[in-house]
């Protein structure tokens, strides 16, 4: 029985070691490999990562919605109340750009985008609108939040409904939309300095500067035409309202304008993303005052920092918007700054932010991505990072704004995957040792072989159990638990061994 869970282990940490190591390595090092990230069009890992992200991000939405799980979640809880809906927009306008390069020729996926994606496509438009996942907003604004300042969630609102529009032309909730993009628009356009709140005494410019951008993607739809409306919003973004390096700040008085903080990376990237399609002459402009004021290469890095170098102890910290800062690197500074980079056409700046990227995604089998998925909300949007990274990857130059290609994987991806590949083939190799040995070497003496193999099954089964409920995490765990079996306690066991008894 020892022997046989032995020999079961070491098949276990061969393929697990392949699975989990040499296999994200060798996938990273083929993504790393595509012309689409080091120019236009869309590169496969990103239709790859569609196919296997629908159908789970169909079920997940349909499941959350019925669940109204979200309907008591704390107003403090920033990563379970927005974060749902943030990545159900992220979903949808990355559809919309895959199904923009489907038309325009590329049919890597068989299966046009908006016809494959249909179910996923209804699921997180509706979980955008569905009132349980308001509550929250609610509580901040009343009743009447669909019509007073709350800024994110009307932006969401209006990017989702849009983006269901002008892929399955269904009609549904037009109402609604037309609604929130006159309403809204009306009551930037009165505010005294062009800004609104998105929570009270809460006012951040780069979900205003989204929301804009969602209006005037919504008078496609709608046959409807802001265009004064976004030409006078530039107003809240120029001038005394933009921060000592003539970038937006991350915050702002909503009633003045005035910048309440200073401008970060994380807000930066996101304002990058957003202007080109409503001021392309400012647009560029921001992307070169953000290029030269955060962009840095450092410990085999190259990305930009979360805080201005300038800015005390900013070089390590961590918090809900910016992720974890290393080195003064940010996380979704870096990650969206791919997109703004891509949007921009600086592809000699995507290029190495996009290696870096998919160097740590950790691209599992099952297409899984393994560390977006730790670092988002297991209980409440387990896939945020994912649908991120596929919006950010299926961005396109912004039409008129100029091409430049260039830039080198940095030195950090080639020791990340080296280092992986390396590690993940002497785990194998040791596996298959260990299996040799266990057929031809003597037992060892363990103690209570039949409840340490009662529990050794017991974690199989629960690590098989796990991993059907979709818990990957746990059901690894486990896993991993089962190989630490059997144990063995060599005092005793030299004791057993001796005792002429």
């Amino acid at each position: 029985m020892i022997r046989k869970i032995i020999l079961a282990n070491s098949i276990i940490a061969a393929s697990l070691a392949a699975a989990l190591l040499v296999y994200p390595a060798s996938r990273a090092i083929l993504n790393i490999q595509d012309p689409a990230l080091k120019g236009p069009g869309i590169p496969k890992s990103a239709w790859r990562l569609q196919r296997n992200l629908t159908p789970r991000y169909a079920t997940w939405a349909q499941e959350r919605v019925s669940g109204g799980r979200a309907e008591g979640l704390s107003t403090h809880d920033i990563s379970g109340t927005e974060w749902p809906l943030f990545g159900s927009v992220f979903y949808l306008w990355a559809i919309e750009n895959l199904q923009t390069a489907w038309e325009a020729g590329d049919h890597t996926s068989p299966v046009e985008p908006k016809v494959f994606c249909k179910d996923a496509i209804i699921a997180a438009s509706d979980l955008v609108i569905d009132p349980k996942h308001a509550s929250w907003v609610e509580k901040h604004w009343g009743t009447n939040y669909l019509h007073r300042e709350n800024v994110f969630y009307r932006m969401l609102v209006i990017a989702a409904l849009t983006s269901r529009e002008e892929l399955l032309h269904d009609g549904a909730h037009l109402n609604l939309l037309r609604d929130q993009v006159e309403t809204f628009s009306s009551e930037l356009n009165d505010s005294k300095s062009g800004l609104l709140n998105d929570y009270p005494g809460e006012c951040y410019p780069g979900d205003v500067m989204a929301a804009i951008m969602c209006i005037r993607r919504a008078d496609a739809v709608l046959g409807a035409d802001h265009s004064e409306f976004i030409n006078r919003s530039l107003r809240a973004f120029i001038g005394p309202r933009s921060t000592r390096h003539q970038l937006t700040p991350y915050s702002a008085d909503a009633e003045t304008g005035a910048p309440l903080s200073e401008s970060r990376g994380c807000g930066n990237s996101y304002f990058c993303l957003t202007s080109p399609e409503l001021w392309p002459g400012s647009a560029k402009t921001w992307f070169q005052l953000y290029e030269k004021s955060f962009w840095q290469q450092r410990f085999g890095f190259a990305g930009f920092r979360e805080f201005p170098s300038d800015v005390p102890k900013s070089d390590w910290t961590i918090d809900v918007d910016a992720g974890p800062v290393v080195a003064g690197f940010g996380v979704s500074a870096n990650a969206f700054g791919v997109g703004a980079a891509r949007k921009n056409g600086r592809f000699d700046l995507a290029y190495p932010l996009s290696a870096e990227m998919l160097a740590t995604v950790w691209e599992l089998p099952n297409g899984t991505l393994a560390m977006p998925r730790i670092l988002s909300n297991l209980s409440d949007a387990p896939m945020l990072g994912e649908t991120a990274i596929l919006w950010l990857l299926s961005v396109q130059p912004e039409k008129g704004f100029p091409v430049r290609t260039g830039g080198r994987v940095p030195p950090f991806v080639f020791v990340v995957l080296a280092g992986a590949l390396l590690f993940g083939i002497l785990l194998m190799v040791t596996a298959v040792k260990t299996f040799k040995a266990s057929l031809r070497e003597r037992v060892p003496t363990v103690l209570a072989p039949r409840f340490q193999a009662f529990l050794w099954v017991c974690l199989l089964v629960g690590a098989a159990v796990m991993s059907g409920f979709g818990q990957t995490l746990t059901g690894l765990a486990l896993l991993l638990a089962a190989l630490l079996l059997p144990r063995t306690n060599n005092r005793v066991a030299d004791e057993i061994a001796t005792d002429p008894n």
